[in-house]
C-alpha cells in the first residue's frame, strides 16, 4: 500500500561529498569533476527508471547536461565546506502505474521547486517492485540567462520544507484519487496520527557510502 516517506538532505563538501558523485549515482551516468578530477561512474547501475532535468524557462540550455549542470554548480562555490545542492526523496504510491508516477513528481517539481527557479534532477528508482522512489537534486542559487548567480537563502526556511512535506501528501492523494484508488498517504507523524507503531524504514542503502 501506498506508505509517505519525504526527507531531504544537503550535499555539502564539508562531509566530503560532491553534486557530480550524487548525480552520477543517481541518474547511473558515469561524470568527471573537473573540480578534483575524480571520475564517479554508476553506468553499471540497475533499477533506475527514469532520469529527467526540469529547469525554469529562463534557464541556459546547458543546464539540460547533466555533467555541466552539477559541475558547473561546484565551480560556483569556493568554500571548502560549501553546500552544493538539496537532495528531496520521495516515496512514490506503488498504486499508481509507472506513467501516473512520473507525472505526479513533474507536476509537484514544476510547481513547488521550478517554478520559484530552481533546477530539478530528477532520478526515479524501482530496484523493487514495493519500493519505487525518486531522487530529486534541487540547485542552491539563482539561475538566469548568464548562468548561476547568489546563493537563495530563502529556500533554506524550515517552513517552505514543512510546506514541499504537506503538499506532496495532498499532490500524491489527488493523483491517488484521480486514479480511482481509495489508498491515502499522511505527513503528519504517526505519533500525531494517533499511531501506535515504529516507524518503517523506507529506503535502505547508504547512498552517501556508496558515493
Amino acid at each position: 500500500m501506498a506508505i509517505y516517506h519525504f526527507s531531504a538532505q544537503v550535499i555539502s563538501r564539508s562531509a566530503g561529498r560532491s553534486a557530480t558523485a550524487a548525480a552520477a549515482y543517481r541518474s547511473g551516468e558515469k561524470i568527471m569533476d573537473e573540480r578534483t578530477g575524480a571520475i564517479h561512474d554508476y553506468s553499471q547501475k540497475t533499477g533506475i527508471d527514469h532520469t529527467e532535468i526540469m529547469a525554469p524557462a529562463n534557464a541556459p540550455r546547458w543546464v539540460y547536461d547533466r555533467a555541466k549542470l552539477w559541475n558547473t554548480a561546484e565551480q560556483a562555490e569556493k568554500r571548502k565546506d560549501a553546500q552544493i545542492c538539496r537532495e528531496i526523496e520521495i516515496a512514490l504510491p506503488v498504486e499508481l502505474n509507472h506513467a501516473q508516477q512520473l507525472e505526479l513528481v513533474r507536476s509537484f517539481a514544476q510547481k513547488h521547486f521550478v517554478n520559484i527557479g530552481m533546477i530539478a534532477d530528477m532520478a526515479i528508482h524501482r530496484t523493487k517492485a514495493e519500493n519505487p522512489h525518486c531522487h530529486i537534486l534541487l540547485s542552491m542559487r539563482d539561475i538566469s540567462h548568464e548562468g548561476f548567480g547568489l546563493k537563495n537563502r530563502g529556500w533554506n526556511d524550515k517552513q517552505l520544507l514543512e510546506t514541499w512535506r504537506e503538499q506532496w501528501a495532498e499532490y500524491a492523494n489527488r493523483a491517488l484519487e484521480q486514479a480511482g484508488h481509495q489508498e491515502r498517504i499522511d505527513h503528519r507523524t504517526l505519533e500525531a496520527q494517533g499511531i501506535d507503531r515504529i516507524p518503517q524504514i523506507h529506503i535502505g542503502p547508504k547512498v552517501a557510502e556508496m558515493e
